[in-house]
């Protein structure tokens, strides 16, 4: 387990491990600031969030960061000097998955004393956060369509449903020229099925082309789905054209909004919450605010009895064995290895890749210099208690506590895979500043920095730059982002949600070939 400082200690430089041999600017440092815990002064400048060497380094030695291995000096280094991915090197290192020798099982809270929210209880005993009614396009070809369907129910049309929160298009860029058997078309059509399924759309409607590769009727009958009131079904090419299927799409949604509209919000156990978690835009104290609070928050809900969905498995290559070490079993650890194999030695190999070393450039400029240091920061959003299960990307996830999903980096995609799997909830850590939102769920979004935070604060719920000015500890700030958890889930808007984020970020991943 990584370990965490509850407060970093005051002065020009954070220190996370008595053992690095780095520590972390915590504002723009001019040549020759004197770092007075270090006893070393700066030799260049060096912006906030990057990395300054404690001590002489070797070439060849391993740079540590909360006494994790995140590269190698490609030169010798001396004190003071500023180290990024100039001066140091992403190469493969042995690491002991020692799966389940750190398992600990979770100090639940008594019944009795755990948290609650005002859920949304449907007739199957899921709980929605948020009511919709979702228009789902089964190929690109319906992509239009569906969206125009959408946008006919306009707030004022609306107006005498207060209770649905609106209607959503999901649409896409596949469904055609793809493998019509196999994991690819199995991966999109249990991601419109989770879709379909999921507790926050009161009804669905599915709208296909017609000569699609992804036929309604496959998707209906490999997914165990049925035509009924709540889920219904069009055709273009049978309906009559573009025009026509836009109107019949129109009526029928009008149809479904008067039962949408029948429900109330009740009191339920926090344990009802999914959280997918999720960072983006993160930049070099992402590792030492927003993430280890969200992580702590993620305990907290673990404790109550709910779920935390760690996902985006290229942003925690490198440390995936301080994962393993908490698995609940070795067939647990051995799942997530495997996952990772995958991604190493049969979907990437040879391309320019992030889990191949690369990070974004905003990741560079925010101070992380290759994958192992992104992935040393994005790990710690699940937290620190036991990996219970992994799952494959947008898979049903039915096992409570800390688990993890199989999904690319990119945050919509992602994002897509937890929501299918049944999120009812996003926790969005950004550093530099994702803007983002994911209906049919809420989304909250964590900022790591105060400045970051005042420049966007429109788009970011939660300040996390407190725990580097200390005032506030990360375990505070854990407890600040559970209960906004619970705010959000019981109906008060996000900031993503004000601004009218989450319509065009339904993408399911696409593995396949395209032909």
């Amino acid at each position: 387990m990584i370990e965490i400082h509850e407060k970093p200690a005051a002065g020009s430089a954070i220190r996370l491990h008595d053992n690095d041999n780095v520590v972390i600017a915590r504002t723009d440092l001019p040549i020759g600031a004197k770092l007075e815990r270090e006893g070393i002064s700066v030799r260049s400048q060096v912006q906030a969030g990057h990395k300054i060497a404690a001590r002489a380094i070797k070439k060849g030695d391993p740079i540590l960061k909360y006494n994790v291995t995140i590269g190698f000096a490609n030169a010798d280094i001396a004190p003071g000097t500023f180290v990024h991915s100039h001066n140091m090197e992403f190469r493969e290192f042995d690491r002991d998955y020692a799966h389940a020798q750190d398992f600990k099982p979770v100090d639940m809270v008594p019944e009795s004393e755990r948290a609650t929210f005002m859920g949304i209880v449907r007739d199957n005993g899921q709980v929605a956060t948020r009511n919709f009614v979702g228009v789902l396009s089964t190929v690109n070809c319906s992509a239009t369509v569906v969206h125009k369907i959408a946008e006919y129910f306009t707030e004022e049309r609306l107006a005498e449903y207060p209770n649905v929160d609106g209607v959503v298009a999901f649409a896409h860029g596949t469904g055609c020229g793809m493998e019509m058997t196999g994991e690819p078309m199995d991966l999109l059509r249990r991601t419109m099925a989770g879709f379909i399924r999921h507790a926050n759309l009161a009804s669905a409607l599915v709208v296909g082309l017609g000569c699609e590769r992804n036929q309604i009727k496959g998707l209906m009958q490999e997914q165990k789905l049925d035509a009924s009131d709540r889920l219904q079904m069009l055709v273009m090419q049978e309906t009559g054209g573009t025009r026509k299927t836009i109107e019949a799409g129109i009526a029928a949604v009008k149809a479904m909004l008067p039962d949408a509209n029948r429900v109330t919000r009740t009191r339920v156990p926090a344990s009802h919450i999914l959280v997918g978690l999720q960072c983006g835009g993160s930049d070099g104290f992402s590792a030492i605010t927003a993430n280890p609070a969200l992580g702590a928050a993620v305990d907290l809900l673990v404790r109550h009895g709910g779920t935390g969905i760690l996902s985006e498995t290229p942003e925690i290559y490198g440390v995936e064995h301080t994962l393993t070490r908490r698995a609940r079993s070795r067939e647990v650890g051995e799942k997530l290895v495997e996952r990772i194999r995958w991604w190493k030695d049969e979907y990437t190999p040879g391309r320019d890749a992030q889990i191949n070393g690369r990070v974004s450039p905003g990741n560079q400029h925010g101070g992380l210099a290759n994958i192992f240091e992104k992935s040393l920061g994005s790990s710690m959003k699940g937290g620190t208690g036991p990996l219970m299960e992994v799952y494959r990307y947008a898979e049903p996830v039915t096992q409570k506590g800390f688990v993890f999903m199989d999904t690319p980096g990119f945050d919509p995609c992602s994002a897509t895979g937890q929501i299918a799997g049944g999120a009812n909830l996003i926790a969005f850590t950004t550093g530099r500043g994702s803007c983002f939102g994911a209906k049919p769920v809420p989304s909250i979004k964590l900022a790591t920095n105060t400045p970051m935070f005042t420049r966007l604060e429109e788009d970011m719920d939660v300040n996390c730059g407190t725990i580097l000015e200390g005032t506030s500890t990360v375990q505070e700030m854990g407890r600040i982002i559970f209960d906004y958890m619970l705010a959000v889930a019981s109906g008060e808007p996000s900031k993503s949600e004000l601004l009218g984020l989450g319509d065009h970020e339904f993408v399911p991943w696409n593995i396949g070939i395209v032909s």
